[in-house]
Protein backbone atom coordinates (compact mmCIF):
# COMPACT_ATOMS: atom_id res chain seq x y z
CA UNK A 1 0.00 0.00 0.00
CA UNK A 2 2.59 2.28 0.77
CA UNK A 3 4.45 1.86 -2.67
CA UNK A 4 1.02 2.55 -4.46
CA UNK A 5 0.76 5.72 -2.61
CA UNK A 6 4.32 6.51 -3.15
CA UNK A 7 3.95 5.89 -6.80
CA UNK A 8 0.83 7.99 -6.86
CA UNK A 9 2.47 10.96 -5.30
CA UNK A 10 5.39 10.84 -7.13
CA UNK A 11 3.67 10.29 -11.04
CA UNK A 12 3.69 13.96 -11.97
CA UNK A 13 1.07 12.97 -15.47
CA UNK A 14 -1.52 13.26 -12.87
CA UNK A 15 -0.80 16.92 -11.72
CA UNK A 16 -0.54 18.15 -15.54
CA UNK A 17 -3.83 17.26 -16.02
CA UNK A 18 -5.06 18.86 -12.73
CA UNK A 19 -3.07 22.01 -13.67
CA UNK A 20 -4.67 22.05 -17.40
CA UNK A 21 -8.32 21.36 -15.79
CA UNK A 22 -7.46 24.85 -13.29
CA UNK A 23 -6.18 26.54 -16.22
CA UNK A 24 -8.89 25.92 -18.62
CA UNK A 25 -11.99 26.99 -16.11
CA UNK A 26 -9.89 30.25 -15.43
CA UNK A 27 -9.88 31.10 -18.83
CA UNK A 28 -13.51 29.85 -19.20
CA UNK A 29 -14.94 32.08 -16.53
CA UNK A 30 -13.32 35.06 -17.88
CA UNK A 31 -14.19 34.45 -21.58
CA UNK A 32 -17.84 34.01 -20.35
CA UNK A 33 -17.50 37.23 -18.01
CA UNK A 34 -15.86 39.39 -21.17
CA UNK A 35 -18.91 38.08 -23.39
CA UNK A 36 -21.72 38.73 -20.99
CA UNK A 37 -20.03 42.11 -20.41
CA UNK A 38 -20.03 42.86 -24.13
CA UNK A 39 -23.32 41.29 -24.95
CA UNK A 40 -25.26 43.61 -23.06
CA UNK A 41 -22.98 46.64 -24.12
CA UNK A 42 -23.25 45.91 -27.81
CA UNK A 43 -27.00 44.83 -27.24
CA UNK A 44 -27.78 48.69 -26.33
CA UNK A 45 -25.37 50.08 -29.21
CA UNK A 46 -27.14 47.83 -32.09
CA UNK A 47 -30.95 48.54 -30.92
CA UNK A 48 -29.94 52.62 -30.56
CA UNK A 49 -28.28 52.13 -34.21
CA UNK A 50 -31.38 50.19 -35.63
CA UNK A 51 -33.68 53.13 -34.19
CA UNK A 52 -31.35 55.70 -35.75
CA UNK A 53 -31.74 54.02 -39.20
CA UNK A 54 -35.57 53.51 -38.87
Amino acid sequence: MRQFFGKLWQEEQGQDIAEYAVMLAVILVLVVGTIRLIGSNANTVFSSVASSVQ
